[in-house]
């Protein structure tokens, strides 16, 4: 049975065009292609990654945090409370007007305490400044390397300047040692997103980036063994070319320097715009959608590739609304938070939560500029 499954699973007819064979992807005359089994290697390097981050955000995030005075608040936590945290963990971090009045009845409290309980709970759950700033200087870090690494493996490829000749001679298309390790380090780093991110910081758009997430592993694993690599490497530094802008703002917005967040913002907007709303629709989409099928009849693996990346299309047009939405608060003068944050509650009327050192984060951001916050790869 599983044999049955795994013959159908890699029969010619669903990843290669018509008349061609996995024994044509053969290495021969010291030309090397690409195979599944190279993909095998991902998941030890994504645990790699995991232990790489752990020390860059412990030995080199932190202290950089500390250097741009980025500091906490102090927190008060909601006392013990047995009957609270039941409701809280199995019912809702937010509960209705009807359940507080039940609450209080059990618990013995007032109305008021029980909703001062919840949320001085919600806030001990919610992401502190110091983790942010960290997680965003990793992927700032990576995305940088990334796309500076995948621009050097591309520039001099005759299909960075002629997309037809990414199909040139396709699907007997050899790999150089540049190409093999951009593919492998790109879907490694892809594989760790999608293992820390229960524990990463959540946003609203949490459900779009496991979409995300998983739509670029298998894109980038597809394109590797069907060999649409010349294709793929041009779409991994597409994207790339942005990530890392965002994730720069970020930075700066948690260290409080608002002037310098709001102008690699609007860098980084119309960034994303040109290359996720122009140049992969109507370059990359349209080269991967007609000019295949100048050299061969479309077949499964044809139609495959392009659905996954319909799939991340629609999430740049997702977030591209988000953005543009952003920028128009920004430009009629209102205050402005990324749409995706999930706001700190604060109690400072009754001086239940004091800033610590008047840290960058309990300074607000005025003016109409925009406050970003954390998460962003739409990365894709």
């Amino acid at each position: 049975m599983l044999q049955t499954l795994y013959d159908y699973f890699w029969w010619e007819r669903l990843w290669l065009p018509v008349n061609l064979t996995w024994a044509d992807l053969e290495d021969r005359d010291g030309r090397v292609y690409a195979k599944a089994s190279d993909l095998y290697i991902t998941l030890p390097l994504a645990l790699l990654f995991l232990i790489i981050r752990y020390f860059f955000e412990l030995y080199v995030a932190t202290p950089l945090a500390a250097l741009l005075n980025i500091k906490e608040k102090t927190r008060l936590r909601a006392p013990p409370n047995a009957i609270l945290e039941h409701f809280y963990l199995t019912s809702g971090k937010q509960p209705k007007q009807a359940e507080v009045e039940l609450l209080s009845r059990q618990s013995g409290l007032s109305g008021r305490q029980v909703e001062r309980w919840f949320r001085r709970r919600r806030n001990q759950d919610r992401p502190s400044l110091l983790k942010k700033f960290r997680e965003a200087s990793w992927r700032f870090t990576f995305y940088l390397i990334a796309f500076i690494a995948g621009m050097a493996v591309i520039v001099d490829k005759p299909w960075f300047y002629d997309m037809k000749k990414v199909w040139e001679g396709y699907p007997i298309q050899s790999t150089i040692p540049s190409q093999y390790w951009y593919y492998m380090i790109e879907l490694s780093f892809y594989w760790s997103l999608l293992f820390s991110i229960a524990s990463d910081v959540k946003r609203k758009d949490f459900k779009e980036q496991i979409i995300h997430h998983v739509a670029t592993i298998i894109l980038i694993s597809f394109s590797w063994f069907a060999n649409y690599i010349r294709a793929g490497t041009l779409i991994m530094a597409l994207h790339d070319s942005s990530d890392y802008l965002l994730e720069s703002a970020k930075m700066f917005n948690y260290a409080g320097w608002k002037n310098t967040c709001n102008n690699i913002f609007i860098v980084f907007a119309i960034v994303f715009i040109i290359t996720r709303l122009v140049i992969l629709p109507f370059w990359i989409l349209h080269c991967t959608l007609v000019y295949p099928l100048e050299l061969y009849p479309a077949f499964f693996g044809y139609y495959f590739f392009n659905c996954m990346m319909g799939v991340l299309q629609l999430l740049h047009i997702f977030w591209a609304y988000l953005i543009l939405r952003m920028a128009h608060k920004f430009i009629t003068g209102k205050l402005v938070e990324d749409e995706r944050s999930d706001r700190e509650e604060t109690e400072s009327s009754e001086g239940e939560e004091a800033a610590v050192g008047g840290g960058a984060k309990s300074r607000p951001l005025a003016n109409g500029h925009p406050v970003l916050s954390n998460n962003h790869r739409k990365n894709d």
